[in-house]
């Protein structure tokens, strides 16, 4: 029985971990090269709120694109509030500046009563679209996000699947 696994033969069980690592890899430069091709840190984002109804749903997942800075009211962008890790995605209400002023933005959830003044950084009124913007909605897939909230919400089901694909490379066979 024992025999039987992989355990037994140390190179093929070095081969396993090695594709392993190879996979995990090939996912992270895929992740790189999309964040450079869009111009953005976080190409890919989830919706973890109800506040872009019925624009967006939560779990949806959004493509940001970051290229090009004329953001115009009415578009949906992805911002970071300075201080805090949580993306927001909300829609460009009102604008300021442009050309050789920076331009500042004003958002609001769709979803929401009133403006995210309250949730900028403290004293920030306005959003500069160069330093706080991640990027512009450009596409979206329905509810495909929903496990990336379960695996943040659950923290013990993150560790479950991380050890049920540990054993799978283990006992895996060629």
């Amino acid at each position: 029985m024992l025999s039987s696994l992989p355990i037994s033969n140390p190179r093929q069980l070095l081969t396993q971990i090695l594709n392993f690592a190879l996979v995990l890899s090939t996912a992270f430069m895929l992740w790189k090269a999309l964040s450079v091709a869009t111009d953005s840190p976080s190409p890919i984002v989830v919706v973890l709120s109800g506040s872009m109804e019925p624009a967006f749903q939560r779990g949806d997942l959004l493509f940001l694109w970051n290229r090009g800075q004329e953001t115009q009211i009415g578009e949906v962008v992805v911002y970071n509030v300075k201080g805090k890790d949580i993306p927001i995605v909300h829609r460009v209400v009102r604008r300021y500046g442009g050309g050789d002023e920076p331009l500042r933005l004003l958002t609001k959830g769709d979803n929401n009563l009133a403006d995210d003044t309250e949730l900028y950084a403290q004293g920030q009124d306005y959003l500069t679209r160069s330093e706080d913007i991640i990027g512009s909605v450009k596409g979206y897939v329905p509810f495909v996000g929903y496990v990336t909230i379960l695996l943040s919400e659950h923290p013990w089901l993150k560790t479950a699947l991380l050890g049920l694909m540990g054993v799978m490379v283990v006992l895996q066979r060629e």
